[in-house]
């Protein structure tokens, strides 16, 4: 891997898993809809040796993309891996034949998710797994004990090294912590969707990394004025200042922006690693308000 200093430098989840805080989402690798091939196999190959070209360590997956077909992508352009790579990703969830995303949380599905995933990925133990219980973008209440000692339990067996949440609340990020060590909590978190300010704080001080995903609303794209006029006087894509506020909001805030782009993928490095003046945050702050 190339020693490129990437903006934000690193974040240390545990002895031995040190991130950059620039990472990279893989789910745009597969098709339309996060559904099939990709419309261009060489480019999704292109983007990931790419990913490792700049430096970043820090590749989120999840074998129900495609489903399977974004972890074959990222074996075939990337195995034997390098040695400082590291590899998230997630489970309780699967694709269903009409491309929907029903639940999989059940303790069978998620033993035949975590050995998925070793394979489609050609990995004897997963770095990081994330338990995704949510909904799209939101936490939904009620215990995520049974399925999280499901994974603590697989954590025992030497199948995973490190265990996270997704689509969480506190209180459900507390229930985890109580069965097993969380390095990580990856929530629906940008600049207009702020609900998670306080448990972003809490883990900081905990030294616990937040990853947000859809730093641009996702599925449903941010629409703002503010943003855009902010982006615009400093000469900036609205992409980059989202991504620069998100790296500047917290140091244990750590970024996957995705993209099937060799030419994107470069521009979100270059983006996050711009450097918001104080009357710029203030303006972005402003807009959850």
């Amino acid at each position: 891997m190339t020693s490129t200093t990437l903006p934000g430098g690193t974040f240390k989840l545990a002895d031995d898993l040190s991130l950059t805080r620039v990472g990279y989402g893989a789910m745009q690798l597969a098709g339309p809809h996060v559904f099939g091939p990709p419309k261009d196999h060489d480019d999704a190959i292109a983007v990931l040796r790419e990913v490792v070209r700049v430096g970043i360590n820090h590749i989120d997956t999840s074998d129900f993309y495609g489903p399977h077909v974004t972890n074959q992508l990222i074996k075939e352009a990337l195995h034997p891996y390098p040695e400082q790579l590291r590899i998230v990703t997630k489970v309780g969830a699967r694709r269903d034949a009409k491309g929907n995303w029903p639940k999989a949380l059940a303790p069978d599905e998620l033993r035949q998710a975590i050995h998925d995933n070793l394979n489609n990925l050609g990995l004897d133990v997963l770095d990081v797994v994330n338990l995704r219980v949510g909904g799209l973008d939101a936490p939904e209440p009620g215990s995520i004990a049974e399925p999280f000692h499901v994974l603590a339990e697989m954590q025992q067996q030497g199948l995973i090294k490190h265990l996270g949440v997704s689509t969480v609340s506190a209180e459900q990020v507390a229930e985890a912590q109580s069965i097993a060590r969380v390095v990580c909590v990856q929530n629906f978190y940008n600049i207009a969707n702020r609900q998670d300010d306080s448990l972003i704080d809490s883990l900081a001080q905990q030294g616990i990394a937040y990853v947000p995903y859809f730093p641009l609303g996702g599925f449903t794209p941010l629409q703002s004025d503010t943003l855009s006029s902010v982006a615009a006087r400093l000469n900036a894509s609205p992409m980059a200042v989202a991504l620069a506020w998100l790296l500047q909001r917290s140091p244990n805030v750590l970024l996957i922006p995705g993209t099937s782009s060799v030419k994107h993928l470069r521009e979100n490095v270059t983006g996050a690693g711009l450097q918001l003046p104080d009357h710029a945050i203030k303006e972005l702050n402003d807009i959850a308000a």
